[in-house]
Formats: structure tokens, sequence, C-alpha cells
């Protein structure tokens, strides 16, 4: 029998001194009431009850018992009532982890606004290149750029940025500007590892004509900032979502080529454990983070 059920009905035993009158409050048979005390006195081994055929009064133990097991209803309904506002307000400590540059550009001013609108709610974000381990790094929710290659967490699309490809203009001055996918084989392109597949530059033409480019050059990278660095600094080419180069294109410091062909997006995923009675720091932080992403970084 469940024991916090033989301790409320235990109390209410107690309390109303009647096997009879518990019975009736609690909407049970006296019999099943009786069951409920003697399982409790069987598993402590003591009486808690002294029972006459006109009175019933608590043993020592009893009273003891009764005090002990009011704290520890009272101590569960906090409990449960803690956890149900976890559930329905955002509180406590959201930990997330996210790749340095989007994690620099877009995760960290979302939460700041977040955090204005949210008093009882505290983050810990980790920047951080790889893929990461949420259950044993105590993660609530990771960023991920690209495919989520574990299938057993649950990946939520936040958006998607389009790819360009461009240089800096000393570059195309001393080497030349590509007008087809192919010539990028004679060209020098930083690879940025943290994008899968390395070294494949994908294209779709107007015609809808696909074409995989296998490219190398000078420098690679698992992540984005030094080969932007390396490019705005004429070492050679780069394919990179727009969030991350697109102040350097507006400045003039990088030029983008190939517009005729379209490249691959960079798919932005939250990912996090559970589906099922997902806390309200997360859902909250994931409705707000989608639509930030959408309509105030200008992320698809």
């Amino acid at each position: 029998m469940d024991k916090l059920t033989s301790m409320s009905v235990f109390i209410r035993v107690a309390k109303s001194e009647s096997f009879s009158n518990a019975a009736k409050d609690l909407g049970i048979s006296k019999a099943m009431v009786t069951k409920h005390v003697m399982e409790l006195e069987n598993k402590l081994g003591t009486r808690l009850f002294n029972r006459t055929t006109r009175n019933l009064s608590l043993t020592e133990v009893g009273s003891f018992y009764l005090e002990r097991a009011q704290q520890v209803l009272h101590d569960v309904e906090d409990m449960e009532t803690v956890i149900s506002q976890l559930q329905s307000e955002p509180r406590g400590v959201l930990k997330i982890s996210a790749p340095p540059v989007i994690g620099v550009t877009h995760i960290a001013p979302a939460l700041a606004e977040f955090l204005k609108n949210h008093q009882d709610l505290s983050v810990e974000l980790t920047l951080k290149s790889n893929q990461t381990d949420l259950i044993d790094e105590g993660l609530d929710i990771a960023i991920y750029l690209g495919a989520v290659e574990d299938t057993s967490l649950i990946a939520r699309k936040l958006g998607s940025s389009p790819s360009v490809v461009c240089g800096a203009p000393s570059y195309f001055q001393q080497y030349g500007v590509p007008k087809y996918p192919e010539e990028l084989e004679q060209h020098s392109c930083l690879v940025n590892w943290a994008v899968s597949p390395r070294n494949m530059w994908h294209f779709t033409s107007a015609t809808g004509e696909h074409k995989i480019i296998k490219v190398s050059g000078r420098m690679q990278a698992n992540a984005a900032d030094p080969i932007k660095v390396a490019a705005v600094n004429g070492l050679g080419l780069i394919m990179l979502p727009k969030y991350i180069v697109g102040r350097h294109i507006a400045e003039g410091r990088l030029q983008v080529v190939l517009e005729d062909y379209t490249n691959p997006p960079l798919e932005i995923y939250a990912v996090y454990p559970h589906r099922k009675y997902l806390s309200a720091k997360v859902s909250v932080f994931l409705d707000f983070l989608q639509y930030w992403l959408q309509h105030k970084a200008g992320v698809a």
C-alpha cells in the first residue's frame, strides 16, 4: 500500500478519534481505514492506537508519529507546490551552451532581453564549438548549428541563415573573381570544420542543378571567427552564414561572389533532453528565442 496514503488515513483517524468517522470523511470503507493503519503498525512494529470498545487514543509512539507524519505530508505539499511553480513560471537557473560566434552575436543579446522580463531567473551560458552531452553537463538547452546527430535528443528548429561565398577585395584583385563553382578548386578556400560536411561546398544553380565542390585552402579552423579574420586579410574565400559576415559585407571588407548560385542555409536548432514535462524556464525561453531570432536578428 502507498505509505503516504496510509499516513494520511492515520492522521484522519487520529484527528477524528474514530475509524468510522475517518472512513466517512475519506469516502472509503472502515475496513480499508483499518487496513491502512494496520499496515503502518506492521511496518513500524508497534501499536499506534490504544483501542477499546468505547475509546480510541494514541499511544506514546502514535503521538510522536502523528507529529512527524503531519510534517512529512506538509513537506510533500510544499515540494509539489514548488515543482508546480517551476513548471508554470520561469524561475531558477537556466543552463545553456552555444557555439561561440552565434553565442556572442545572437544568444547573449537575446538572453539579456529575456532576463529583463524574468526577475526570478538566472542564466549560465557556456560557449563551445563542439556538440555537447546535455545530460552529463547538466544543461537545459544546447544551441546546435547544422545537423543534430544524437537522435535521442529533442531538436527544435529556431531558424536558418543563408550562406554566402565571399572574400576580401584585395584577394580578388590578386587572384580574380570566380564566376562558376568549379573555379573554386583553383582558389584558396578557408574551411570551417564546425559545419559538416568538411571541405565540401554545395551549390544550386538557377535551373536547379546541384554541384558539390571539394575545396581546400591555406587555413582551416573549428570555428568561424578565425577563417573570417583570415578572409578579411586577403588569405582566401569563405562560405559562412550571413549573420556572421553581414556586417563585413556592408562595410565593404568582404565581397560576395557566385551570387547566381544558392548555398545550403545553416540551420539553427535548440536541443534539449526531454519533450514531456518541459519546465517553464525552458519552454518560455525557447519561444522567446525563436521569435527574437526571426524578428529582431533577421534569421529566417
